[in-house]
């Protein structure tokens, strides 16, 4: 496997041309943000991902988490690396500083949380996890949670988990059966969890729970579901930490891929009831579950980014090497590397442009995150969030799907090693297959596209959006000279209007074609980020500014992008219509 260098450039090129971070940097409170500031963040986090974490990546892949007597032991290498991550100060950077965070932007954070993830893509899971619990009870926990835990998960001397799913009922959360009683001031919790990621491990001193739990008077249902905070040591009034609570890690999942990271089977109260106490109201915890999953569907759709990346490093470091056949036009007797054969360019090619498109797409719902929270106009922010909470279900799926197809890509750029264990590249694509099911499925997240998102404001936000993506195409410098975009957008307006008159008449058929709608809207929107980097690219080689191989190759990629991906989006539009076919077969055919 090849060592992984954070694409630092790119990085800085996202950050500035799509997330906009020079204006965010602007907002109130991102003051101190400077080039600076952004140039050093980047340039230290790159040495730790690469130098530290990253080589801990195939042999935590080898080894594995591992259950020893109640106590998960993680691979050689993985707790030095998370003391160096947290001693760092990067599990607070962009918290808030009245909780011991730096306060920094969340597009800049993101592009940090980038290389963790395509570092090692499973350790990253442990900080993605607690990054996600602060965020919920920096919203939602009462001054007494907030004093015990806030600042102890963003020093990252503490980690977070959230517990949702059960045997019995997986993404039907609910048919949950976990119980919490009243006890005084606090709840007893009883009852079993699965597929809990860094549920136990001996990386950090606390691990606190999050939990889905049922009141026994609650009403059926989703309706009936409150959110506690389960610790697994009791935390006493001044901080220091008390008894073991009761709860355990009974076994861990055996899976395939992402094998250093422990995804535990969680047991409450074997011994009369894990204690622990409510956030927010009663009966109201997956409203407010849904604070923690939606920033973790964000990151989860970084991990896709982030995974796409490794493996077109790992891809191209390859391709460069390898000499194997003659490529067309060259002399007999000539070794040349096989990067010169035109379909493994055009798979470098594909694999490059997915990679700097679902980049583009994640980072500019990170800004859409700092927009939302900063701007000082009530109305922008309220837009901001609106486009924040129409791209978050898209940023999930659209971007973990090109990461597994990316990866599957950098086994085939390989060909026969890649499908051999030694070289690494299959450990990408093993890696990479769960982000689609993370934090509800992929179909999950389109039937959240379309059944409330779009339903909700009877298509505003895409309206919207639409509507900026037209306003831009005068202002592209010529990138979309053969109308892709135009085109794209064009179906994504006709898609739009033909599924809202679907859903008034028959909802399950709009339903069914949610999957194809969401690729659509991510295409078109990621391909339409792509060409405002394009025109930026332009304008610098224009003005003599920046590395003019750098933005030739920008531009080059935005064209591959329209040309390969962006050109079949109309394609789409059959089935984002076809729902009625769908819904129409006959199940017991299928």
């Amino acid at each position: 496997m090849s060592g992984y260098a954070a694409p630092l450039a790119e990085m800085r090129f996202a950050l500035d041309e799509i997330a906009g971070l020079p204006e965010i940097a602007k907002l109130p409170g991102y003051e101190a943000v400077s080039a600076d500031v952004v140039d050093a963040v980047l340039g230290e986090a790159a040495k730790l991902a690469g130098n530290v974490i990253a080589p801990t990546n195939r042999t935590g892949d080898i080894e594995k988490s591992r259950l020893e007597n109640g106590v998960v032991r993680t691979p050689a290498g993985f707790k030095e690396a998370y003391r160096a991550y947290a001693g760092g100060g990067w599990s607070a950077l962009s918290a808030p500083p009245e909780h011991g965070g730096q306060g920094l932007p969340i597009a800049l954070d993101t592009a940090v949380n980038e290389m963790w993830m395509s570092a090692n893509f499973a350790w990253s899971l442990c900080p993605m996890l607690s990054i996600s619990a602060w965020e919920l009870l920096e919203q939602l926990g009462t001054p007494a949670q907030q004093r015990l835990y806030l600042g102890r998960l963003i020093s990252g001397e503490w980690t977070g988990t959230m517990n949702l799913t059960e045997p019995q009922a997986g993404s039907d959360l609910g048919a949950l059966r976990t119980r919490a009683v009243r006890e005084g001031d606090h709840y007893r919790i009883t009852g079993q969890k699965i597929f809990i990621t860094w549920g136990e491990h001996d990386m950090a001193g606390n691990i606190v729970h999050l939990v889905l739990a049922r009141l026994p008077d609650a009403p059926a249902g989703t309706k009936g579901i409150s959110l506690f905070v389960v610790p697994k040591f009791l935390v006493n009034d001044d901080g220091s930490l008390g008894a073991r609570n009761d709860l355990r890690c009974v076994s861990l999942e055996h899976k395939l891929g992402i094998h250093a990271s422990p995804t535990c089977v969680m047991s409450y109260g074997d011994d009369g009831g894990a204690v622990g106490t409510l956030v927010g109201e009663e009966n109201r915890g997956l409203e407010a579950m849904f604070i923690m999953m939606n920033v973790a569907r964000l990151h989860v759709g970084l991990q896709g980014v982030a995974i796409g990346e490794r493996a077109y490093q790992q891809a191209r470091t390859f391709a460069h090497t390898r000499i194997q056949g003659k490529p067309t036009g060259a002399k007999d007797g000539i070794g040349l590397p096989i990067k010169h054969h035109p379909d493994v360019r055009r798979m470098l090619l594909s694999m490059r442009a997915a990679s700097e498109a679902s980049r583009a797409l994640a980072y500019y719902a990170a800004g859409a995150t700092d927009r939302a929270r900063r701007l000082p106009d009530a109305a922008q922010r309220a837009r901001a969030q609106a486009r924040l909470d129409l791209l978050t279900p898209v940023v999930k799926a659209w971007c973990t799907d090109q990461g597994v197809e990316t990866a599957s890509t950098g086994i085939q750029v390989h060909g026969g090693v890649g499908f051999i264990e030694e070289t690494g590249a299959a450990q990408h694509w093993r890696d990479a297959r769960i982000a689609p099911i993370y934090e509800g499925t992929n179909g999950i997240q389109a039937n959240d596209l379309v059944g409330r998102k779009l339903l909700r404001d009877g298509g505003a936000a895409v309206a919207d959006l639409i509507a900026e993506m037209r306003r831009d195409q005068s202002r592209l410098d010529g990138h979309d000279a053969d109308g892709h975009l135009a085109r794209g957008v064009d179906a994504l307006e006709h898609a739009t209007k033909g599924l809202l008159a679907s859903a008034a008449n028959d909802l399950s058929a709009a339903l069914a074609g949610a999957e194809p709608y969401l690729r659509l809207l991510g295409t078109v929107a990621a391909s339409w980020l792509l060409a405002r980097g394009a025109a930026a690219a332009t304008r610098r080689l224009k003005a003599g500014a920046g590395d003019r191989l750098f933005l030739e190759a920008k531009i080059a990629t935005a064209r591959f992008h329209a040309e390969h991906r962006l050109a079949q989006a109309p394609a789409l539009l059959p089935a984002v219509a076809g729902g009625r076919t769908v819904m129409g077969f006959d199940l017991d055919l299928i």
